[in-house]
Formats: structure tokens, C-alpha cells, sequence
């Protein structure tokens, strides 16, 4: 049978619809593969930069926000990105996020060019971006945790860096501050600095950080701010002070290490250490678990209500000339000094009044000398410690009365405490004395710290078995000695116990 033919014009018109329908396959198909293409792409600048910033050291955290941006950069080129509404002088790489890396602000991580004015960029950013409607003390805006990285880099500075005022909740970290040849001698690496009168920075942190003064000023300088951290720092090669701390209040220096001159003891340059680890000018601060290796003065204090715990100093030893903690605030101490090691080098306290010593551990001779400057001591605990030395007669505690004697002195307590190769001093003590005769003497002046004061006395008269019962009577107390006296002679034995204290009832 023979097939029926189609007439032209519909022949025409299959062949223009199979056309058409060619055409709009190729292109779909030409489309999802322009798509494949780019997602391939994506994802593959993606695996390259989470590959090179694994293999980098600390240089790589800048590479990887430069190969972010360069990912950015080719991304635009087939989506379109709003551009950023802040401009900056150099590229600080993430301008959304709240941690401002030294790096991308031009910092040289190697120490070899300075980046003092790459730092301080870094610093105005972090402080011009506060979260609104939070303050943490009045008027002082909270930043929000922002924080200057230092992405483990040595960065040399020819300046102090300087943390802008109005600011709380920031923290510098984890990197090296290195004084360059021609930084100024009176200056701090680190510098927090408020109006004297009133509070415009707090909750500032500084953590992790290795700060070098290559023997030119101090390390860091925290002046009238509130509530400042100091935490995992190794501070050296400083003139004058590792840390200063002024006024202000409630500063926190903890697990750290402090030393002009780097050593693990016996240098031979001791006797030329100089400056001062920590200087607490300032109340209600607190000074734990930190060590202090050289320094002319290990923690010198000039504040009231301070507390120390956890101190080792090593600083420079008392032969030397050296002190491991100086409390320099006479007539209104209200020092506690709790758990610390004084290590060749001991404490010296000025008129001291409310001061705690107690559970710590003075090696090598060190001892406590209580400096009078004007007569007075008063309210002072010095209890449960442990003293050793080299069997020379170095006495635990000592006096000062090259100005004046003490007068003034109430409610001192030394006690409890043991020596091991030096003299114990104690402002109370037993003493037992045997004779036969009419008057027994027992000497305390070994062992009291005060000279000639005894304010209570106890004493017992025991005569041996069979002998008679005789009157006695305390018959002199003078030199930090007493004299016991019987009407009859006897054999007997005088226990006695002494008190340098009277406790006053009013």
C-alpha cells in the first residue's frame, strides 16, 4: 500500500518545530554547563585556600584573609558584590568581624620594620565600632569583646602603643611587643591611660603576650583604669618597671613572669639588676601566681587593700641589695602577702598597719624587716611561715629603728611560724628555768622581737615532792627578762609564758 504523502506546508512547518526545539535544548544544556563550571571553580579556590592556610605559621592567618580577598575579588567577576561601606588606608581583611589582626593592617609579624603606626590603626578601629546602648561603668561603651590579634608576630614598635580612652571589653593578644633601638626611655610598651578624674577605660585584657623593652622604659603602664587583666605575660628587658599599676582600681595580674635580666638564678650580673617588677601604686589590686626573676625590687607596693598570693621572687638577693616585696605605705598598710616564696630576698614593710604574712616560705636567709619611720606598727599578723638559712644567725625578723624606735605598737602578732639554720623571733614565748635558791630569771631577749616589752606574763612556781610550800611573787620584768622571787629557799622549776601584745578593751 503506498504511503500517503504530507503536504508541503506541513512538512515545512515539523522541520522549523524540531528546529526550534534543537536550539532550546543546546541552549539549556550549554547553560547548566556555564553553572557547573562555576560552582566547580568555587569550589575549588575554596579547597586551595583552606589548604595554604593550614600549611602556614603565623604569617598564613594574614595570608588566609589575603586569599579571601583574592577569592572575593575573582567571585566578582560573575556575581556582583555590594562594595564595602567603610574605606581604610590599608586592607584589615574582614571588616565585619570585631578581631582586628595586626597583619592586615600592614604590621611587619617579622620585627624588622616598625608597625607602630600599623598598630595604633588597629587599635582606633576596634574602639570606633562600640554596640549601641551598652555601657559597662557609666559612660564607658562596651566594645563587644573586640579584640587586636597579634596572630603570634614580633612586631617592633618605636613608640608606646597607646589603648584610646572611652572603651571596655578588649583585648590585646598572643604575639611579641619589641622596643625598637630608638624607643623613648620613660615609656611603656603598653600604655592604659584615664583622666585622673574619672574612669574611661575598663575590662581591658592583656593576655598571652611576650613584651620586650630591649632595655628601654617599662612594659606596661595601666593608669587610673578599672578592672584591667594582665594574664600569661612574659615581660623583660625593662629600666624601670615591668608593670606599673596607678591609682585606678581592681587590676589583676596573674600567671606570669617578670625579669630584667632572662635567667633561672646565679647570674653573674645580679648585683647590677635595677627597676622594679611590679609597682602597685594604687588600691585594691591583685597580684597571684607570678614570678619575678630580676629586679632591683620584686613588687613594690604604695597602695592600700592589695593582696598578693602565689609570688616568687628571685629578683636580687638581699646580699645584693636587692628586696622581693617593699611595702612602702606607712601608717595605713591593709597589705595581705598570702602563700608567696621569697627566695634569697625578703620583705621589707614601712610602719606597717593591717598587714598579713602567713603559710609562706622565705629560702636562703631572706627574712621580714619592719622599717619604722615614724614609731608605728600596728595590726600586724605575721604567722604560719617557714624560714631556712645557712646557720649564720640571721634573725627571721628584724628591726629597722634607724629613724625611731617604735613606740606606737599594738596588736602585733608573730607566732607560729618555724626556722630552719636561722633565729626564730617570735612576740610571744615559753621558757622553763630549774634552780635551787630564792629567785629564778628566765631571758627572752633571744626570741622577743621587741626590745624591753613585756606587756602579759604567766608564770608557775612547781616545787619538787616533799619540799615546803613557799611564797613567791614576780619580782621584776624589765629587758624582756623576768624574775621570779621566793621567801624561802627551795627547789623548784619556773614555767613561764610572755606576751609583747595587750589586748586593750574599751
Amino acid at each position: 500500500m503506498k504511503t500517503p504523502s504530507l503536504p508541503a506546508s506541513w512538512v515545512f512547518s515539523l522541520s522549523l518545530s524540531n528546529s526550534t526545539l534543537v536550539t532550546a535544548v543546546m541552549a539549556a544544556r550549554n547553560s547548566m554547563l556555564v553553572i557547573m563550571k562555576k560552582v566547580l571553580l568555587f569550589l575549588l579556590l575554596d579547597f586551595m585556600v583552606i589548604v595554604q592556610h593550614g600549611e602556614c605559621s603565623y604569617s598564613g592567618l594574614s595570608d588566609y584573609h589575603q586569599q579571601i580577598n583574592r577569592l572575593a575579588s575573582i567571585k566578582s567577576s560573575y556575581v556582583r558584590v555590594t562594595p564595602p561601606s567603610r574605606s581604610y588606608s590599608t586592607s584589615p581583611g574582614l571588616s565585619n568581624s570585631r578581631i582586628h589582626h595586626a597583619t592586615d593592617y600592614g604590621g611587619d609579624p617579622t620585627g624588622v620594620s616598625d608597625s607602630a603606626d600599623a598598630l595604633e590603626q588597629a587599635l582606633f578601629d576596634a574602639f570606633r565600632s562600640p554596640i549601641q546602648s551598652s555601657q559597662l561603668i557609666k559612660g564607658v561603651p562596651d566594645l563587644g569583646g573586640s579584640q587586636l590579634h597579634l596572630d603570634g608576630g614580633t612586631y617592633k614598635i618605636s613608640r608606646p602603643l597607646r589603648i584610646p580612652e572611652g572603651g571596655a571589653n578588649f583585648m590585646i593578644h598572643s604575639g611579641t611587643l619589641r622596643a625598637s633601638d630608638d624607643f623613648p626611655i620613660n615609656g611603656h610598651l603598653i600604655e592604659l591611660k584615664s583622666p585622673s578624674n574619672s574612669f574611661s577605660s575598663e575590662f581591658i585584657t592583656l593576655k598571652d603576650l611576650m613584651l620586650d623593652s630591649n632595655f628601654r622604659g617599662g612594659g606596661v603602664a595601666v593608669i587610673n583604669s578599672l578592672r584591667t587583666t594582665i594574664d600569661n605575660c612574659y615581660i623583660s628587658h625593662f629600666t624601670t618597671t615591668g608593670i606599673s599599676i596607678e591609682d585606678g582600681h581592681e587590676t589583676i595580674v596573674t600567671n606570669s613572669f617578670i625579669g630584667q635580666y632572662i635567667n633561672v638564678g646565679g647570674d653573674t650580673r645580679e648585683k647590677y639588676f635595677s627597676g622594679i617588677g611590679i609597682n602597685i601604686n594604687g588600691n585594691d589590686n591583685i597580684i597571684t601566681d607570678v614570678v619575678i626573676f630580676s629586679a632591683s625590687i620584686g613588687v613594690l607596693v604604695q597602695g592600700q587593700a592589695n593582696t598578693l598570693t602565689g609570688v616568687h621572687c628571685y629578683n636580687k638577693a638581699t646580699g645584693f641589695g636587692g628586696t622581693g616585696i617593699y611595702v612602702r605605705e606607712p601608717g595605713f598598710t591593709q597589705t595581705r602577702i598570702i602563700n608567696c616564696y621569697l627566695d634569697y630576698t625578703g620583705i621589707v614593710a614601712e610602719d606597717p598597719v593591717q598587714l598579713q604574712i602567713t603559710d609562706s616560705f622565705f629560702l636562703g636567709n631572706a627574712f621580714i624587716l619592719l622599717k619604722s619611720i615614724k614609731g608605728n606598727i600596728c595590726c600586724v599578723n605575721i604567722v604560719n611561715n617557714m624560714f631556712t638559712g645557712d646557720y649564720t644567725g640571721v634573725r627571721m625578723i628584724q628591726l629597722d629603728e634607724s629613724n625611731e624606735p617604735f613606740s606606737n605598737i599594738d596588736q602585733v602578732v608573730v607566732d607560729g611560724n618555724n626556722v630552719r639554720g636561722m633565729v626564730l623571733k617570735s612576740t610571744v614565748a615559753k621558757g622553763t628555768v630549774w634552780g635551787n635558791g630564792t629567785r629564778w630569771t628566765v631571758d627572752f631577749s633571744r626570741v622577743l622581737i621587741f626590745p624591753n616589752r613585756i606587756n602579759n606574763v604567766q608564770y608557775t612556781l612547781h616545787v619538787g615532792d616533799g619540799g615546803v610550800f613557799p611564797k613567791h611573787i614576780l619580782r621584776n620584768v624589765s629587758e624582756n627578762r623576768v624574775t621570779v622571787e621566793s621567801d624561802v629557799p627551795v627547789s623548784a622549776t619556773v614555767h613561764v609564758s610572755v606576751d609583747q601584745n595587750m589586748i586593750r578593751y574599751v
